[in-house]
């Protein structure tokens, strides 16, 4: 066995950031899948024309995508469960150059359970090892205030104003 082969190739651990939000798991999921324009920043959009809805469809295939101010659609991914208010995982198919990229999958799990009064969410950004040498600079942009955390504080604050 030489040296290579005995090395296995460090993968990037996987992006996980837990939130609490001040409502019902039920509710949560609601906000999180059908009222995700409300709090989706309309930064963060891959599509040629300004981001208009960001839309989920609500069963397993359906797809994650954003509809422009022009009508035009652009694909972010699938999803792959859809078991509310408890789980929601999706295929994130935007590669590193923030490209959608159907032979691309890498995994969003979120989930919603009740917790005191309200609802305590976990997210998981796993398979991030797909993305090859672009790995390590898209685990640091998943992880960082512009990323999830981000991305999840402007959900908390839509889901805790009802």
């Amino acid at each position: 066995m030489t040296l290579d082969q005995g090395i296995q190739a460090i993968q990037p651990a996987p992006v996980r950031k837990t939130i609490h939000v001040r409502t019902t798991p039920d509710r949560a999921f609601d906000v999180f899948t059908r009222n995700m324009t409300r709090w989706w920043p309309r930064t963060h959009s891959i599509a040629a024309s300004p981001l208009a809805e960001v839309v989920v469809e609500p069963q397993v295939g359906g797809r994650w995508f954003e509809r422009g101010e022009d009508g035009s659609e652009c694909d972010w991914g699938r999803v792959l469960a859809w078991e509310p208010p408890g789980r929601l995982m999706r295929a994130w198919q935007i590669d590193p150059q923030w490209r959608f990229n159907p032979d691309l999958v890498t995994e969003v799990e979120l989930r919603f359970t009740a917790d005191g009064e309200g609802t305590r969410v976990e997210l998981e950004h796993r398979n991030l090892e797909r993305m090859g040498e672009h790995a390590e600079a898209a685990r640091a942009a998943y992880d960082s205030e512009n990323g999830w955390s981000g991305l999840l504080d402007g959900f908390a604050a839509a889901a805790d104003a009802d």
